[in-house]
């Protein structure tokens, strides 16, 4: 029973901290403002979690646990490389569109005034859904020839994802990531994949 308690209370907290993040827009997170709002003192936080920048890790950690599952879901289920790509693109631009708090911190401004080793979980983030995506093309540049290499198309995917997410959290999550998502996409697989 207390381990199940303990596990809720972390997850209790992570939530939280994820809440507070999209309603606290332009301002910092503190650990009392957190304890107030999971309704537990500073210090029963600490017995969670040793410190904020481990707060932080925790929602890191479920984003890479979340995303990375589902995108290898994607790579067994859909063989087509830009089947593969949409649907990661999609994938990571939704994911942020239903967690407005998770949008902010791949977004980064949070993380100004914390660790950078936290900033190097969110690079590494991206680093990694710009590996995956740069082994898809790889795969179908092997298929079919692109107009441009492999390296480029990586690069504007990522762009294009990066950008969406933070002119989704700039805007107050009123633009949302998806918004024309087919229309930019059928541009898209026309001027990689013809």
């Amino acid at each position: 029973m207390a381990a199940t308690r303990s596990k809720n209370r972390k997850q209790d907290i992570l939530v939280a901290l994820a809440t507070m993040l999209e309603e606290n827009t332009g301002s910092g997170i503190t650990t009392a403002a957190l304890a107030r709002k999971v309704g537990v003192s500073e210090a029963a936080l600490y017995r969670h979690f040793p410190s904020k920048a481990k707060m932080f890790e925790g929602l890191l950690d479920f984003i890479d646990q979340s995303v990375f599952t589902l995108i290898n879901r994607i790579q067994e289920e859909d063989s087509s490389c830009a089947g593969r790509v949409q649907k990661i693109m999609a994938l990571i631009m939704g994911f942020a569109d239903k967690n407005p708090g998770i949008a902010r911190l791949l977004y980064g401004d949070v993380l100004l005034t914390e660790s950078e080793r936290l900033q190097n979980r969110v690079e590494k983030f991206y680093d990694q859904v710009g590996a995956q995506l740069r082994q898809i093309l790889r795969q179908g540049a092997m298929e079919k020839s692109f107009d441009y290499p492999v390296e480029d198309i990586t690069s504007m995917l990522m762009y294009i994802m990066e950008g969406s997410i933070a002119h989704y959290v700039r805007s107050g999550y009123r633009d949302k990531p998806l918004a024309g998502w087919d229309s930019h996409w059928a541009m898209l697989e026309k001027s990689i994949f013809n």
